[in-house]
């Protein structure tokens, strides 16, 4: 073979790699994932409408256009719920000038103890932003129903009136639409809430 034939094998050999080194290369990337639990598919979060601590009427639908974190607790909660509302405090204390993102609403799972008053004095002591939801036991029992929620009683030494609730302990995101978009179990680290709330809130 001719030094000549070889330099034309070689060019045309090498031509197609160069010509592809020279093309723009896409890359394709994941989408930043949820540190919560996922609803696939994302659906409508049920419609609240209680009166608030104010005194006004509360519509869960009037808060579109923010990320809404739903707790469902109550007052005399020995540890659970005091840790998941400073965890939320830390998470909105992070976000820092974009802490209105978030909206927190906290469910009273104790609606015979759970007053206007005495959730408005709770929930300050965590943020004063919060905002604390109580009714009758027949509309807040038709809200954990509608939320998957479970709250069973627990008298305390025999007693008759004294007791603790036993509830599920989620944090439920609500997406800037009202859609039910994740769902983080107790115990997670705050950031992990700041995280997702960014997500969201960036959508």
């Amino acid at each position: 073979m001719t030094r000549r034939l070889l330099n034309a094998l070689l060019r045309a050999m090498l031509l197609p790699l160069l010509l592809s080194l020279s093309l723009p290369i896409s890359v394709a990337t994941a989408a930043p994932a949820f540190k919560s639990g996922v609803f696939s598919p994302a659906r409508m979060a049920p419609e609240i409408a209680l009166k608030a601590l104010d005194g006004s009427e509360f519509r869960l639908s009037a808060l579109r256009g923010r990320v809404v974190v739903l707790e469902f607790g109550f007052t005399h909660c020995p540890a659970v719920c005091p840790a998941s509302l400073a965890s939320l405090a830390a998470a909105r204390q992070k976000l820092g000038p974009h802490a209105d993102r978030m909206q927190v609403v906290f469910v009273s799972v104790d609606p015979e103890r759970d007053t206007p008053a005495r959730l408005k004095t709770y929930l300050a002591q965590f943020d004063k932003s919060f905002i604390g939801i109580t009714g009758t036991p027949q509309q807040m029992a038709a809200i954990r129903k509608d939320y998957g929620i479970s709250a069973t009683r627990h008298p305390l030494g025999g007693s008759s009136s004294a007791y603790q609730v036993n509830h599920s302990s989620y944090l439920y995101f609500i997406d800037k639409k009202g859609m039910l978009r994740a769902l983080l179990p107790f115990g997670r680290p705050f950031d992990e809430i700041v995280h997702d709330v960014n997500l969201l809130a960036a959508e």
